[in-house]
């Protein structure tokens, strides 16, 4: 049995322990709070310059993607549609860094006290923190989780369609030059117009039309999903005869817009 004295001992050593993880504890807060306090910083001069109306100081707070997929117009019709015009003030309870990347998760409340749930991911540019994608929460019965980051069950299914019509005009085309425009910037600095061509090379040689496919409606083999690092992923199928055609199709958010990130097509006989 142990003495008291080697109890107290360790009694001792435990809260030295203790206090050490606590002291850690606060280190690893504040530095969080201290990393995140700039692009904190950056949201709620964002927005002060859209309650003052300096739409175009606003726009300058963009990061070189979003400008590049929306302009100035399409940026200032984008606050006006999400009632974002009328801000009046804001909260980040839920923020996050990451290298470069950060999140920013609050509420905004408008000038008739309404409450706006919203999400900004800011990259870091030749050191400043610029907003790379401007998520709003939907209102409503939502069948998705209740983040609501996705974009309504309409908007999937425009995206699918455009994406479809965009990938058979290239197969139509024998290149996917103009397909190559049209995927998000983050995959086009990843892969060329040209190995484009070499992956979907037997679609061209097949001398495949899909253009037909704009007079079907897609069918989704399941609910669309967001993942963890932000990839819209939807799946599913035309319903065509004899053979079905099913897509396998990824989308990020650049700007106000999704874009696409992944496709994958392939033609199975109908069972």
């Amino acid at each position: 049995m142990k003495s008291k004295h080697e109890q107290g001992g360790r009694m001792k050593a435990l809260l030295k322990i203790l206090a050490g993880v606590a002291a850690l504890g606060i280190v690893a807060l504040v530095l969080a709070l201290y990393l995140t306090a700039r692009f904190e910083n950056s949201a709620n001069d964002f927005f002060g310059a859209i309650k003052a109306k300096e739409y175009q100081k606003a726009y300058g707070f963009l990061s070189k993607d979003f400008k590049a997929t929306t302009s100035e117009e399409e940026f200032v019709a984008f606050l006006n549609r999400n009632a974002l015009l009328a801000y009046k003030a804001a909260s980040w309870p839920n923020r996050s860094v990451s290298g470069d990347r950060g999140e920013l998760d609050g509420t905004i409340t408008t000038e008739t006290d309404g409450t706006i749930l919203i999400r900004l991911s800011f990259v870091k540019e030749q050191g400043e923190w610029k907003i790379y994608s401007i998520q709003k929460a939907r209102a409503g019965i939502l069948s998705e989780d209740a983040s609501g980051v996705t974009p309504s069950g309409s908007e999937e299914m425009a995206l699918v369609r455009q994406t479809m019509n965009s990938f058979a005009k290239a197969v139509n085309a024998k290149n996917f030059k103009d397909f190559h425009a049209y995927v998000s910037l983050l995959w086009q600095k990843q892969v060329t117009a040209e190995q484009l061509n070499k992956t979907f090379k037997p679609f061209m040689d097949a001398d495949l039309d899909l253009l037909f496919l704009d007079n079907y409606m897609p069918i989704f083999d399941e609910a669309p999903s967001l993942n963890p690092e932000g990839v819209l992923s939807i799946k599913g199928y035309y319903p065509t005869k004899p053979s079905r055609v099913h897509f396998d199709f990824g989308y990020i958010r650049e700007g106000t817009e999704w874009k696409l990130v992944k496709t994958h097509v392939n033609i199975k006989p109908t069972r």
